[in-house]
Order: structure tokens, then sequence, then C-alpha cells
């Protein structure tokens, strides 16, 4: 890298007391895997490659899509239906040609994580649903990694550093500590059934590149033992200070045997795989005799009313969070289950499936969004 350009690069952060050359060297020697290019992994990844982290990984599994540009700036319109790795990668050696990118147009799994996670020196996850943020902590605490975490939900958000070694040669709290075990089935929803606000994975995930590069250089003071909690309507911040948990013993893969061995979807409440998703072509073509029903919260927009009414639909408004009390009444129906975005109504019909194993039931994959985007509603 030449001398006088890499200067006149980062000369803002080279004159930082404390920063220097040599603080710049240790960027430009660190490897950062980045898991999940949405909403977080966009400013993450954005921040680092500015800054000069020489490696980057990034793995994303992901298309762009029209829903994604309200909060995942990197991309545009010219950009929907490209993998989001693809673009990412291409824009970002935009931005600085000196940074080296990898990237895994992949779902992240356990074998991804024994491959990989020794090559890199921070883990940042960037993803959004409990199954991946599970499976990247185990796998950082089962290899010794540092683990930047960083969760938006609605207005809300949170940060924080796990497992980062200490000056006494242990490690700091986990997110198992935290939290050993995963919420229940719909007590949490992710972004493309709760919504969130779009600024607000640019304010997270800024955070997270601040705290990857305050783990390189090792300035300042890291979140390691403590949560970040943000709310964006309020603009009020506070730091809960976090401490070991034994119970959390208990759930840890201890090796890397039973870390293969542990089904992070089936921890973590996802339906199972045999219940039948239909999309909206299917639906409008062969399914419209059946019992189609809302399982959104009131509140939730845009209503259907008016579409089942033009169809003709036999429909219902049943949120899932009644659902069971009200099974009795689906009971032998033939059924398509409809959310906002196909996430809950796969519950819901994992829900009546298990009560009622002889109905003909579905789950509309793409849910309200899945409608709107095909011009249905």
């Amino acid at each position: 890298m030449n001398q006088t350009i890499q200067y006149e690069r980062y000369q803002r952060q080279l004159i930082l007391k404390g920063f220097g050359m040599a603080g710049q060297q240790k960027l430009q020697q660190a490897r950062v895997l980045v898991i999940g290019a949405g909403g977080l992994g966009c400013p993450i990844v954005q921040y680092l490659v500015a800054a000069g982290v020489g490696h980057i990984g990034l793995a994303d599994h992901d298309k762009v899509s029209l829903s994604n540009l309200h909060r995942q700036v990197v991309f545009g319109t010219e950009d929907i239906d490209s993998y989001k790795v693809d673009v990412v990668n291409r824009k970002m050696f935009s931005l600085n040609s000196d940074v080296d990118i990898s990237t895994w147009n992949e779902r992240w799994t356990q074998q991804h994580c024994l491959q990989h996670f020794p090559d890199y020196d921070v883990i940042v996850d960037a993803t959004d649903n409990f199954a991946s943020r599970y499976l990247i902590n185990d796998a950082c605490v089962l290899l010794g990694k540092p683990f930047v975490f960083g969760a938006v939900s609605q207005f809300d958000g949170q940060v924080a550093v796990f497992n980062q070694s200490q000056t006494d040669g242990s490690r700091s709290v986990n997110y198992r500590d935290l939290f050993p075990l995963p919420p229940a089935n719909g007590e949490i929803l992710n972004c493309a059934e709760g919504g969130v606000l779009g600024v607000l994975p640019g304010t997270i995930g800024t955070m997270q590149a601040t705290e990857a590069i305050k783990l390189i250089t090792g300035l300042g003071t890291t979140l390691s033992n403590r949560l970040w909690n943000y709310n964006a309507l309020t603009q009020e911040v506070f730091i809960m200070q976090l401490v070991s948990n034994p119970v959390s013993l208990q759930y840890m893969p201890s090796s890397e045997e039973q870390f293969i061995a542990t089904d992070y979807e089936w921890l973590c409440g996802i339906p199972q795989k045999g219940i039948k998703e239909i999309d909206v072509l299917e639906w409008k073509q062969n399914f419209l005799d059946h019992l189609f029903v809302d399982i959104r919260e009131p509140h939730e927009m845009p209503r259907l009313d008016t579409l089942c009414s033009s169809l003709g639909l036999e429909w219902m408004a049943l949120p899932l969070s009644g659902l069971e009390n009200n099974l009795s009444c689906l009971k032998d129906r033939n059924v398509v289950f409809v959310c906002q975005a196909g996430m809950r109504s796969l519950m819901a019909a994992n829900m009546l499936m298990k009560a009622s194993p002889d109905a003909s039931v579905f789950s509309l994959k793409g849910g309200v969004l899945g409608l709107a985007e095909k011009s249905i509603i």
C-alpha cells in the first residue's frame, strides 16, 4: 500500500490521540467476519471498509428486495433481485479497493463456523433471527472468538461485546448468560413482522462497527460485560451491567460434536420443515376455496377485508396470540394462514397440523407483503 495515499485516506483518524500509525496498522492486519448483509450489516461493512480493516468476510444468502431499501442504504432500486453480498462487495471495492473482501452467498451453518471462525479475529453478528444468534454465540464460545452483538426491533436497539478475552485470561459473558434459552414462538417479532424504524439499524450497526474497531486497536473500553440499550423515540440510552449466569452452562455445547448435533432452528421454535408453503400465485390458482385466516394483530395494516370480499373468500381474522385457544373452530377445515411476512403463518400452520393432522393446512409464503409485491392489494 502506498504510504502517501494511506496517510491521506486515513489522516483524520491517524491524528487521533492514541491511534496513530500503530492503530492503522492493527486495522490493516485485522480480519473481521460479518454475518448478515442487511440493515445492520450494511453500515458495519461500510465503516469497517472505510476505516481500512485489511480483510472482511461477509456472509448472507439473501437477495435485495424493495422492502429492504428504507433501511439498507447500500442498495438501490437497480440492485433488486441481486444477491446482497455481490452488491456489497462491488460497492465496497469502489469505497476502498485496498480492503480484501471474501463473501459467502450461503446460509450460515455449524460447519461454516468451525471452518471459518478460526481465520478471523472478530465475529460480528448482523443477523435478524434467534437461530443464527445462538449459533454464532455458541461457536464463538467454543472457538474463543469475541462476538460483537447487535439487535433491532421496531424503535429499540441493543449492542454488546460477548466472549471478549479478559486480562486474567477468562472470557467476558456471552449471549447465553443474558438469555440462556430463546424466547417462545412469536414472543419477539423480527423486522419483517414487527417493523423497524429505517434509521435504527444504521445507528446500531455503526455502534457495532465502533466496538469492532475498539477490539482491534485496543482503544477505549468496549461493551464487554455490558448491554447498551437505545430507544429512538426518546433518544434515551441506558447500559446494563452483565454477569455470568451458571444456568447457561447446561445449555452450551461443550464440544464440536455437540455443537454440530444441535438443531438451532428447532431450539428457536422454527416450525417443522414439513409445513406446506404456497406462494401467492399458487394460492390464487388453487386454494381460494380454503378458509383464509389472517393471524396478524388488529393494528397491523393493511387489512384484508376488501381483498377477501372482492375474491369471494371465506375468511376470518384470528390473531396468533389467541389462536391456541381457538383451534377448535378450525378443526378439520382446509385452511390457508396469512401474516405480514410469512413467518407467523408457519407457526400457526404448525399448531393446527398438530391439533388436526388430517386437515389441509397451508402458509402463504411472503404474507401480506407478498400480496403487495404482486400488486394484489
